[in-house]
């Protein structure tokens, strides 16, 4: 059995068994890709078997009862694999689908990949979620990324798995070659348009052997700092949730064979808290500016997002003390409020 499936995911209720197929399905090579690099994949092929050992021992451990159970397809673009591949990975787990030992499937591609006749393979095999790399939503910036596909084939794809009653997923990338805060607003409002389940969000990072990493040598490409990286996800973030559209991960997953790997660009391995305390932050001072202008005021966060309030070695307690505002707040937490919540009380 490939040993790198003995990986998992727990969220929630959910236990999320993660298969990698690095790079399968696709005969790109974008700009940024070193698909083995990111996610820690070298060993070889994963067939069929591979999957039915890999489900079998994850549920046999013990856990939470009641627990719904997902199997990931990750890594690769699956729907671009020949027929008999994509039937040999999902007829490994249609048994466990059968018995109702797992419950859902869920597989990432590439939204060129999407048509007709590859969404009638999924329902098929009860595929629920299907993530598409999409990456941005203009040619120009597509094109020098190297994607092989454009906006107009995410505008085809989504209805098409919408028709089929399937979970959509979008991720994006920033700080992408020639890409601009125009080009990335324009992204984010014709991705709301088209009004996927979840977005995830990935600042863009320079890894050894990729050709982003030849032109970084040269000089031909600066990565985003790390501020501006935050700084925009931030406002990606808040124009996702206005639109009632989930954002599920902000941030690559840390990781040796990563960190071993970056040169250079955005990375934090708490980006995700980063962006959560940016936008904490503004949604405090945002609050402050219509309440009294004297006397003390009571901040009630959830109690789990002290450290999200804080921020960063107390970013933005002392960024409140520097305009003045930290000495009249009296913080207090509440664990029934929603994550994510600042509310204010004027005690005086």
């Amino acid at each position: 059995m490939n040993p790198i499936l003995n990986s998992l995911a727990e969220m929630g209720s959910l236990l999320v068994i993660p298969i990698f197929i690095p790079h399968e399905g696709c005969p790109h090579c974008c700009v940024f890709c070193n698909q083995r690099r990111i996610s820690g994949v070298t060993e070889k092929q994963v067939s069929g078997a591979d999957v039915q050992d890999t489900v079998q021992t994850w549920l046999e451990r013990k856990g939470p009862k009641k627990r719904k159970v997902q199997v990931a397809f990750y890594g690769g673009s699956f729907t671009g694999l020949p027929q008999t591949r994509q039937q040999e990975l999902l007829g490994a787990v249609a048994p466990f689908l059968e018995q109702g030992r797992v419950h859902s499937l869920r597989l990432s591609t590439r939204p060129d990949y999407i048509d007709q006749q590859r969404v009638a393979l999924l329902r098929q095999y009860q595929v629920s979620t299907v993530e598409l790399g999409v990456q941005s939503m203009n040619d120009q910036v597509l094109d020098l990324a190297r994607r092989g596909h454009t906006a107009a084939d995410v505008e085809r794809a989504i209805p098409l798995l919408r028709q089929a009653s399937m979970e959509i997923g979008v991720q994006l990338l920033l700080g992408l070659p020639a890409d601009t805060r125009t080009s990335l607003r324009r992204t984010v409002e014709r991705v709301i348009v088209l009004q996927p389940d979840f977005v995830r969000i990935y600042p863009l990072l320079v890894v050894r052997n990729s050709e982003l990493a030849d032109q970084y040598s040269r000089g031909e490409y600066t990565p985003l700092s790390l501020d501006k990286a935050v700084v925009l996800a931030a406002w990606m973030k808040a124009r996702f949730d206005r639109a009632g559209i989930r954002v599920v991960r902000m941030g690559l997953q840390a990781g040796p064979e990563l960190e071993s790997s970056l040169l250079a660009g955005p990375w934090h391995p708490a980006f995700g808290e980063l962006v959560a305390s940016r936008l904490m932050l503004r949604k405090t001072r945002h609050l402050l500016a219509q309440a009294p202008s004297e006397g003390l005021i009571q901040v009630c966060i959830n109690q789990r997002d002290q450290s999200v309030f804080r921020g960063m070695k107390s970013a933005n307690v002392k960024r409140l003390q520097e305009l003045g505002l930290w000495q009249r707040i009296q913080l207090s937490t509440e664990s029934g409020l929603e994550r994510g919540t600042v509310s204010l009380f004027s005690l005086t």
